[in-house]
């Protein structure tokens, strides 16, 4: 613990000067939207140092970290095997344009871990992943309609936008301007955890259809994980008619476990139903730097470039600084961190029930490994809309007293929480301490609707 003051005024006089400079020079001060805070009011904190569990912002307040750069910071800030293997890496230098042994290596270990992917593509981004495997599964099928899921995100792909969660959900814009009428016509949109508007949708399309594509286990609605048996139904119904199942673990890739949601859900036995054939992979993978992969099954994966007829390229793709520290994290990732991330999940969710319970204030919290979410609600949450239907301003008000106290959270009631390998005692401790003035603060939001 590197120490500091745990009590935070709600102003942040240096984060909000530069949020002025950056609002002259980026649209809405930010380079992703959730960053802005507009979900949960009040000045976005620049941060400028991250050590373990910790981050420390611009007004030099420290914060335990409960989003962890979105879940790829699986290990902590800083690292030192990391730090070693990107300076290591770096003194040979940035980037070649050619191929490297990082890649190779990258590659070989993701191979590894998760039992169905034969090959994989290394690319910079989960939006360049989702987006390049839904282009091979069209090349593949020779089809072109795609099925996803309301509340799902997938990367800021056109075709996947349509009621897509996350930061699109938190700004109420189930589609984005920009779109073209045509390429959303491309796309079916479900609700997620019914097989039977699954099954109903491939009964009038299934020749049309390319692919389905889900999250393995969806956190950009908050965590809303499978009902048993839904991704065998998906599996099976898209088998039968001859599309592809693609399973988006950009989140949950390597953060459930050894071998990401499939490895949590499926284990070794894998699903009675078979694999997806398509995974596409980023954060933990890339241990903080821009990595991502998609993979699967050979034959699918044969019809890529310069194999095959489907393209797909980019300068950056296996670039060795990002493959050194994606490499060194994956094999950080032992039997042993996801034991102590469970048990840190444990803690904190055990907490969260108590505390919110002893308030008084109506909640549910749902996991899928060590990410959890808590939703302002009565009953649990199966899909999109049971979503939505949480008390939002609850969430802000618990966010901004938890932050007071030196406790980062997403800055969106629609976004997982992630924990690390370096949440020690100390780091869990303070959170559990934050929670009560925290529930408190929920608990006045909800009585001030019910007034």
């Amino acid at each position: 613990m590197t120490g500091g003051s745990t009590a935070h005024p709600f102003d942040a006089p240096a984060s909000d000067a530069l949020l002025q400079r950056a609002l002259a020079v980026t649209p809405g001060g930010v380079n992703s939207p959730v960053r802005a805070f507009r979900a949960v009011g009040g000045t976005p904190r620049f941060m400028v140092s991250g050590d373990g569990p910790y981050l420390t912002d611009a007004d030099g307040r420290e914060y335990v970290d409960l989003v962890c750069s979105w879940g790829p910071m699986i290990l902590g800030h800083g690292h030192p095997q990391v730090q070693r293997a990107v300076l290591d890496a770096a003194a040979r230098g940035f980037s070649f344009g050619t191929p490297s042994e990082n890649e190779v290596a990258l590659a070989e270990e993701i191979v590894r871990r998760v039992a169905p992917v034969d090959q994989v593509r290394l690319v910079s981004s989960g939006t360049e992943a989702t987006m390049s495997a839904i282009r091979l599964a069209r090349g593949y099928t020779g089809r072109s309609l795609v099925v996803k899921f309301a509340g799902c995100y997938h990367g800021h792909v056109d075709s996947l936008l349509a009621q897509a969660g996350s930061g699109v959900a938190t700004f109420a814009l189930p589609d984005s301007a920009g779109v073209p009428k045509e390429m959303a016509a491309e796309t079916i949109v479900l609700p997620y955890n019914d097989l039977d508007a699954v099954a109903a949708a491939f009964a009038e399309r299934g020749g049309e259809i390319a692919a389905l594509i889900t999250e393995a286990s969806p956190g950009n609605m908050g965590v809303v994980p499978p009902a048993p048996g839904f991704t065998e139904g998906l599996r099976r119904i898209t088998a039968e008619h001859g599309a592809l199942l693609i399973s988006d673990e950009v989140m949950t890739g390597f953060r459930c476990s050894v071998a990401g949601w499939y490895g949590l859900e499926a284990g070794e036995q894998g699903y009675a139903a078979g694999a997806p054939d398509l995974f596409t992979f980023g954060k933990v993978m890339g241990g903080g730097f821009p990595a991502a992969a998609f993979g699967g099954r050979a034959d699918v994966m044969a019809l890529l470039s310069p194999v095959g007829p489907v393209y797909q390229a980019g300068t950056l793709s296996g670039n060795p600084v990002a493959t050194a520290a994606g490499l060194a994290t994956l094999q950080l990732c032992t039997p042993a961190l996801y034991e102590r991330l469970g048990e840190v999940a444990d803690a904190l969710t055990a907490g969260l029930e108590e505390h919110l319970g002893a308030a008084g204030v109506p909640h549910v919290v749902q996991r899928a490994g060590s990410m959890f979410s808590v939703f302002f609600r009565d009953a649990a949450v199966r899909d999109y809309d049971a979503a939505r239907a949480q008390h939002v301003p609850a969430y802000s008000a618990f966010f901004h007293s938890m932050l007071s106290q030196g406790v980062y959270l997403p800055p969106s009631a629609f976004e997982s929480w992630f924990v690390s390998g370096a949440h020690d005692e100390a780091a869990v401790d303070r959170v559990l301490a934050a929670l009560p003035a925290a529930a408190s603060a929920a608990a006045e939001s909800f009585a001030t609707i019910s007034s």
